[in-house]
């Protein structure tokens, strides 16, 4: 009754499809409009799928999995999901064939891994394998979305430590994956490719760019060729640095960028800011001076223009505030049900 549905229709939707629904109420509940969902069984980076011995089948399920997430899981909430698509990393033409069907489908976001030759494939360096990807994302206006996570194994080399190093200096691998793409030849040999840092926090980036700078303008012996940019300026023109939460940072935000950054709830990840997402972000806002023009970049105009989208295309304005989303879904259980719980539940 909640989301205006006859109880019959529960019983006609096939399994999981009830999650859905699910995901919209508890967005509702927490103020957020709209959700990028990255997979979790096939992995940020397609793993299960580049994994599998048979790619012949392993492309077929792909495609599969890329179709229902489109034309079910997005298709039920068109104006609340961004689809997001997974690649057949394994496959270097296949890949910008997969980029161009799936922007035809109106998907025009790609999850990809940030340190490729973690997984052995080649790395990013290697201009000639990742050119028909690289090629099709500029041609559709393709959004490559690196997360953190898929390149952990840069970091397990201390013997014995705690999964706290893991979840700490994840972060950390994003820049590993930015090194690679700002000093390695794709994004000067692509300058339409746009990279969102997905949940990579912003943190690392001044510290980061000043020694990029730094480094250009003393070591000129190497003779890199920025096409006389700085390389803090080439990162800027093509990315989108996401942060979940980063009150330190927030203060030297113009520094940064005012443009490129973007905050994210990360529901429902551990990590996960719920139900109280609004309130915690504009608290960190506030306390490191934000203007309210700046706050609305950062939660969701410098995410609508680089994704192209139009948040209230289908939601008028006035129906898109916390006040209003949380009318739609008032009565939420938030305490914390155990995986067991809600495995019994399902089965």
């Amino acid at each position: 009754e909640e989301w205006g549905l006859e109880p019959s229709t529960f019983a006609e939707m096939r399994p999981g499809a009830y999650d859905i629904h699910e995901r919209v109420r508890d967005m509702n509940h927490n103020g957020i409009l709209a959700s990028m969902c990255f997979a979790s069984m096939a992995g940020f980076n397609a793993r299960f799928f580049n994994e599998a011995k048979d790619h012949d089948l392993s492309r077929i399920m792909l495609e599969a999995y890329n179709d229902w997430h489109v034309d079910d899981w997005c298709a039920a909430y068109p104006e609340r999901f961004i689809p997001l698509g997974l690649m057949p990393v394994w496959d270097s033409e296949g890949m910008g064939q997969e980029v161009r069907r799936l922007a035809a489908k109106g998907c025009k976001a790609i999850s990809m891994p940030e340190l490729p030759h973690m997984m052995g494939l080649p790395s990013y360096h290697d201009v000639e394998y990742w050119k028909p990807f690289f090629t099709a994302l500029c041609d559709e206006g393709s959004v490559l979305c690196l997360h953190i996570g898929q390149g952990f194994s840069a970091i397990s080399g201390t013997p014995g430590a705690p999964v706290d190093n893991y979840i700490i200096l994840a972060t950390q691998v994003a820049t590993l994956a930015v090194q690679d793409l700002l000093w390695g030849p794709v994004l000067r040999g692509y300058p339409d490719l746009k990279v969102a840092w997905s949940e990579a926090g912003i943190g690392w980036i001044p510290f980061y760019l000043d020694r990029c700078d730094r480094h250009y303008k003393n070591q000129v012996w190497i003779d890199q060729d920025f096409g006389g940019k700085l390389p803090s300026e080439v990162f800027r023109e093509h990315s989108l640095a996401c942060f979940v939460t980063d009150p330190v940072a927030l203060k030297v935000r113009h520094d940064i960028g005012m443009d490129i950054i973007a905050w994210e709830c990360d529901y429902p990840h551990s990590d996960a800011i719920f139900p109280g997402a609004p309130e915690q972000i504009f608290t960190e806002m506030d306390a490191a001076g934000c203007t309210e023009a700046e706050m609305h970049q950062i939660t969701w105009q410098n995410t609508a223009r680089f994704f192209n989208l139009d948040p209230f295309a289908k939601i008028p304005r006035e129906q898109a505030t916390v006040g209003a989303l949380r009318a739609l879904s008032p009565n939420v259980d938030t305490t914390t049900t155990p995986k067991a719980e809600y495995r019994r539940r399902y089965e």
